[in-house]
Parts: structure tokens; sequence; C-alpha cells
């Protein structure tokens, strides 16, 4: 069996469990169950996998240490196993023995899966129906897994293949969910594309303020091309925060630090009390979020917010300037998503935009086709902030903005627009040239922005103009009277044949 076609056979009988919910439970909630299935099924494989490995060294006498250090790495407790769970699947209380095993888990596991499972409940009668209902989907969803296309043993897959099986599912529940699904993924191609943009190195420390279930992060880690990186990141919901820890571990990243809060309220990756700084810092927060803490950010203990406070009723501007907050003086890059709103709304958005300019932080502006997200079908943009064009940065003498229009370029799908490799290609080859191409991507001076009342719009920049052919008049006058006398030629004919027929009278 290759790998493309395990691939795909667990793609599909992952989805397949979906059944048992589809229909009667909404996207947003059933995705929780059957991820956290796949997650117990999982690490329930990999425990055999150690245990069976165990047993054989023990016989042969060779490696216990390691073997039982690697044991030791992820223990799971006697009866918290999908298998028991399966052997007792008829069971008049299985939602209960459930949220038993997963609390055994998470408390024999707490550096890694603190809380974790404590917003899914398989018991609830509100979302799996009553008891003998309930029952029978859990039964169903057991069986499902137990099936031989899931057996996950890391013998037999490799964790890249669960990784993306994790991603798979989540992207098939953003499809069902349509205009919720903003709350916990990022399409595939723009998660690519920022952490392209973002270009994260050896060593980097990346963050995502926003991190939904955790994929603009995996993306970024792949970026690096090493093991050498960090991951941390903030997630408000508490379901997503939860679907972004076991991302990062089935993706071995489990290491990561990803933390449960409001970011632009109650930021928790501190050092001495102080906000700690990045070396990459992406993300795609929510567009324009209502009630996102005006009233308490005037006051911010950590001054987030010297430049100005956003409008109350549009938080776009309070993540950008958190991200740059928490970018590294003289290094850090920031890379996040925006509405084009961002680009050229006035007041105090207009006056923050207008110190980041002055400030010469902004780097690139990048208009993307509309219809790329689930959530909604505006055009976006991303922009990339660059605190090495501060003094004493190595591009401290860069003082021009990068404007690339990539938003006519895409792929045309039955939903949803696509960028492919081509596109995400060409998009970041321009940037890292900061190459100008006719009716495509242009520098702009500050001056230039300046000279526009610091609007980023991107037409005003980028001339994507392209003049209709000129009309030869007389030419076409000619073809007129060429077709007027061909038609007064065959309706002659046509006359001669009906006469011939004796159908004219």
């Amino acid at each position: 069996m290759t790998d493309t076609v395990t691939q795909q056979r667990i793609n599909n009988a992952a989805w397949a469990a979906c059944d048992t919910f589809r229909g009667v439970v909404d996207a947003t909630q059933y995705k929780d169950y059957i991820l956290v299935m796949l997650f117990l099924k999982y690490i329930s494989d990999i425990w055999i996998d150690h245990k069976e490995q165990y047993e054989r060294e023990l016989r042969g006498d060779a490696r216990k240490i390691g073997v039982k250090l690697s044991r030791e790495r992820f223990p799971l407790p006697d009866g918290a196993s999908f298998y028991d769970l399966y052997e007792n699947r008829k069971a008049d209380n299985i939602g209960e023995r459930i949220n038993i095993a997963l609390e055994a888990i998470e408390e024999a596991n707490k550096a890694k899966l603190d809380k974790v499972f404590r917003n899914i409940d398989f018991n609830s009668e509100a979302n799996l129906g009553q008891i003998k209902e309930r029952n029978r989907r859990l039964r169903h969803l057991l069986e499902d897994f137990h099936k031989p296309e899931l057996d996950l043993r890391p013998s037999r897959v490799n964790e890249d293949i669960i990784g993306e099986t994790y991603i798979y599912l989540i992207s098939r529940f953003a499809s069902d969910a349509g205009k919720k699904a903003g709350e916990f993924y990022t399409p595939a191609s723009v998660s690519r594309l920022l952490a392209r943009l973002a270009a994260p190195k050896p060593g980097d420390t990346i963050f995502d303020p926003a991190c939904g279930s955790g994929s603009l992060l995996i993306e970024a880690a792949r970026e690096v091309g090493t093991n050498n990186y960090q991951l941390f990141g903030q997630e408000v919901n508490g379901a997503t925060w939860a679907l972004a820890r076991m991302n990062m571990f089935m993706h071995a990243n489990d290491a990561a630090f990803i933390e449960w809060g409001n970011t632009l309220t109650a930021p928790t990756l501190l050092v001495d009390d102080r906000l700690r700084q990045f070396d990459v810092v992406a993300a795609n927060p929510p567009f324009s979020l209502d009630k996102w803490g005006a009233e308490e950010a005037s006051a911010d203990t950590h001054r987030r917010f010297w430049r100005g406070v956003p409008p109350k009723s549009k938080g776009d501007y309070a993540f950008i300037t958190h991200m740059i907050e928490v970018a590294k003086p003289q290094s850090g890059r920031v890379a996040v998503i925006v509405p084009h709103g961002v680009l050229f709304r006035g007041a105090a958005e207009g006056r923050i935009r207008r110190s980041l300019i002055d400030e010469n932080l902004l780097d690139a502006v990048i208009g993307l086709p509309a219809n790329l997200f689930t959530t909604t079908g505006i055009p976006v943009a991303i922009l990339i902030f660059d605190r090495s064009r501060e003094a004493g940065g190595a591009n401290a003498d860069r003082d021009d903005v990068l404007f690339i229009d990539a938003s006519r370029e895409f792929t045309p799908a039955r939903s949803q627009s696509l960028l492919d490799t081509t596109h995400l290609d060409k998009i970041v080859a321009t940037y890292r040239d900061r190459a100008e191409i006719e009716r495509y991507s242009h520098r702009a001076t500050r001056e230039e922005i300046a000279g526009n009342d610091f609007n980023l719009n991107i037409p005003r920049y980028v001339d994507t103009f392209e003049a209709e052919p000129e009309i030869d008049i007389v030419a076409v006058q000619r073809e007129i009277e060429q077709v007027e006398a061909e038609l007064v030629e065959v309706g002659a004919r046509m006359a001669g044949y009906l006469k011939e027929l004796g159908l004219n009278d």
C-alpha cells in the first residue's frame, strides 16, 4: 500500500465516520466529536505499537531503557484506550465512559493535554440526543473508527499522513460550517502563502495570536525546513483551542505553547509580566471584530495601543498593533490577513495607518482574489510589516512599500476561488525580489503614499487598466455593407426557390 493510497483511504474512512452525525448535529459541533475520536484512536494505536515493540525488545533483551522512555512519553491509563471503549460500545453509559477515559488521559498527560477535552461532552443530550439515540450514535462512531482503514499504528502509517488527515477533516468541516468556519480554519493555500511570505528561518520563534485550529502554525513550521523552531499561539475559543492542541500533537509539534485566552484583552504569552517577543508573527484574525475591548485599550498595561485606539466596532488594527508590538525590535517580521477596509478607512484607523507608515514599518501590501474563504466572499489583502526597517535594523535603508495586485490570478472552483502553486510562486517571488511588474506590482515611495493621503487602496498604486483595442470604424462599415449585400442576394435566391415551389403567392 503506497502512502498516496493510504492517505486517500484514511481520509475517506475518517470522513465517512461523520455520517453518524451529518444532518443531525451542526458541523461546528460534530467536528469536535470526530476529531477527538481520531485523536483518541491515534494515541491508542501509538500505545499498541510501543507496547509490542517493548515486549519484543524485552524478549531480545535489547535497548530496554530507550523503549521504556518512549512508552512513558505519552502514558495511556488502563481502561482509557479506544479499544477499551470499543469493547464496551454497547454499554448503556458509553457516553459517560468516553468522558471518564478522556479525563484520565488528561490527568496522566497534564503538560501536553491539560483541559483539552473539557469543552466536549460525549454524554450531552443537547448535542447527541436522548440516551437511546445517543448510545446508538456513539456505538456507530466507535465502530467506524475500528475499521481496518483507520489502523493508525506508526509502524503502518507515518505521522505526516495522520496529520494531513486531521487537516483534511478540518477543511471539510469548514466547508460544511460555512460562515462559522472562520472561528477555526484558514484555507490551506492562504496559510501556505502567509507562511512563505513570513519566511521563518531555523531557530525562529513563531507566533499566531489568533491561531484557530493551528493550521497556519503548522504551515510556518514546514516552511522552516528543519525541527529547529518554537511555535506559540493563543486562541480565545475553548473548543478551537483544544483542536489546535491536538493538531500540534498529530503533527509532532506537541512541544508548542498554545494558550487559551483573549489576545487583545488578556495576552498570556508573557516574560516577567511583559509581552514575549517573537521572530515571526503571522495570523488570520477575525475580520472587523466588534466589541474587541476598545473600552479597556487606553489603560492597556502593555502599551500596545500608543498609536491610537481602534474603533470599538472594528478590531483589525487592534490585532495589527498587537502583532507589531510582539515582534522583535529591529528584526521581527509580521504577516497578517486583513479586509480591504483596513487599507483606506479614516478617523482612528487612518491615524494608526499613517503612524505605521511614518515609522517605516510597512513592507508590502498584497491584494488577493475574492471568494477565497468559506466565511466571506470579499477580497482580502496581506500586510507585511518588517521591524528590520527600523533604525539599526538590517533593512533600515529601505523606505518604499511594495504593492502587489494578485486579485485577478486564481483558479475558479465550484464555490471558491483557489490559489494554486503557480499563483503562490509568483506572489512570493515578486515580494522577495521586490519586482515591479506591469499591471501586477509597484514599489511606492513614502512620498507617493503621503500624496495619496496615506490611503493604501491597491488600485492607486498598481494600474490594472487594459486599454480596449482601437476600432477601425471604416472597416467595420465596409463589413456591414458586405453582410447587407449578401443578405439581399440570399433573399433573392430564397424568393426564386419559393416561386419554383409555388409557395410565394
